[in-house]
């Protein structure tokens, strides 16, 4: 999967970031706080990304450092919050705000978001209280336990694109890993997943 982009910024709007590197434009959708963080246009950037994989497109987003991918990797785990809220959320706030926010149970704050309701928020308060660290701000780096080591991170990320819901795609891919030992590339989990998945197997519910 792509995680990292570095290479020469050759445009930036609010919303996109063009990336040139190894003679190929990254096409990348940035939070629209990291627009005035850019480089000018022809110096060199690097941007951590999040490869998302739908049926009717491949997106890219991108981010400014570790700690800010991460967080946006929590909150599309959270049911209701899709990639596209995710980065308004990241866009309205930084991370070490919506920890706090998260961790004070500021649901008046969160819901200020457009696009997120009220019980959306309170979902958020619940599901990713554990996951983002203290009220201070500070944030985790997700823990590589339960079978979600390797690539099959990059793989449940993947699966969670596609609109499996991040318990139903940890199931299917440690089912696979069970059946077939030593897989550990987001590719080969990948390939066996989508084709237990067109065979008819599912990902159970």
């Amino acid at each position: 999967m792509i995680g990292l982009i570095r290479g020469k910024l050759a445009g930036k709007t609010p919303a996109e970031a063009l990336v040139m590197a190894g003679g190929v434009g990254y096409e990348i959708q940035i939070p629209m706080s990291a627009f005035d963080k850019l480089p000018e246009v022809g110096a060199e950037v690097a941007l951590y990304t999040h490869f998302a994989v739908r049926e009717d497109a491949q997106v890219l987003f991108g981010f400014l450092d570790a700690v800010e991918k991460t967080t946006f990797r929590h909150l599309i785990r959270v049911s209701g919050v899709g990639p596209r809220l995710a980065l308004a959320l990241l866009s309205g706030m930084s991370s070490a705000d919506l920890a706090a926010a998260v961790h004070g149970g500021d649901v008046a704050r969160l819901s200020k978001v457009p696009g997120i309701g009220k019980k959306t928020a309170e979902r958020m308060v619940v599901e990713l209280r554990d996951r983002l660290g203290d009220s201070s701000g500070e944030i985790s780096l997700p823990a590589e336990t339960g079978g979600t080591v390797g690539g099959s991170r990059e793989a449940e990320d993947a699966l969670v694109s596609l609109g499996y819901r991040q318990q139903q795609a940890a199931r299917l891919l440690a089912r696979i890993k069970r059946d077939h030992p030593g897989t550990t590339t987001t590719e080969e989990l990948l390939r066996l997943a989508l084709k237990s998945l067109s065979a008819g197997a599912g990902v159970g519910s």
